[in-house]
């Protein structure tokens, strides 16, 4: 019997690909550098933000400085832009997605969230309109591990107060989600709702899983 259903945010609750993009490849056009120049600083950074070791700003300030174009004026645009780009994605969610979430705590099924994520994107959840439908909220940048570490999949179950063969678990299978929900004992289900080809999303179909195609089929996968 299923007790639970825990989430991935990125690509399975909202997705960053119907909205403004303003990654690498952005911020290094407005910081007037070759984008492979920005990569330099920009990609190591990766594990720090995520783990919440380092912050966007802290990062941004290094390449700044690293390659003497600091401006003050310029920090601040692109903090502004970061941070403005992180919350837009939440204004385009698929219209079930609340439904869905509302249709679970109806049935007395407990939600949680494991999410890989940078402070700026931890903000942005703790302002949706989805944050207060989770019983459990793990982000990576404030519990200092990330997806596929058995342990966070351990401590969501024990957050929630739940065996992990009583939760399913619902994620596009970035990270290697999937696998790692499945062999701590949970069921697998990937999310395919916002899956577009050749735009750059971290994973695509996988015929390995079961699919929901659309967010109420997480409701009708609970129900069995």
């Amino acid at each position: 019997m299923t007790k639970a259903v825990i989430f991935d945010m990125y690509e399975t609750l909202i997705t960053l690909f119907n909205s403004t993009l303003y990654k690498g490849r952005q911020i290094a056009l407005d910081m007037g550098i070759p984008e492979n120049v920005f990569r330099e600083i920009w990609d190591p950074s990766d594990d720090e933000r995520t783990l919440g070791k380092m912050t966007f700003e802290e990062v941004i300030t290094k390449i700044l400085n690293a390659n003497n174009i600091y401006d003050q004026e310029l920090f601040e645009s692109i903090v502004g832009k970061r941070y403005s780009a992180t919350s837009e994605a939440f204004s385009h969610k698929h219209p079930d997605v609340i439904p869905m979430l509302k249709a679970l705590r109806e049935k007395g099924i407990k939600t949680g969230l494991i999410t890989n994520c940078y402070f700026e994107e931890r903000d942005a959840i703790r302002k949706s309109d989805l944050f207060g439908y989770f019983d459990a909220a793990l982000m990576s940048c404030e519990i200092g591990i990330k997806k596929p570490d058995r342990a966070v999949f351990e401590l969501c179950a024990e957050k929630l107060d739940v065996k992990p063969e009583e939760c399913l678990y619902v994620g596009d299978g970035g990270s290697n989600e999937l696998e790692a929900a499945e062999a701590f004992g949970m069921k697998p289900l990937q999310a395919t709702w916002y899956l577009k080809d050749g735009v750059g999303q971290p994973c695509g179909r996988l015929d390995a899983f079961d699919q929901a195609a659309a967010p109420m089929d997480v409701v009708r996968a609970v129900e069995g």
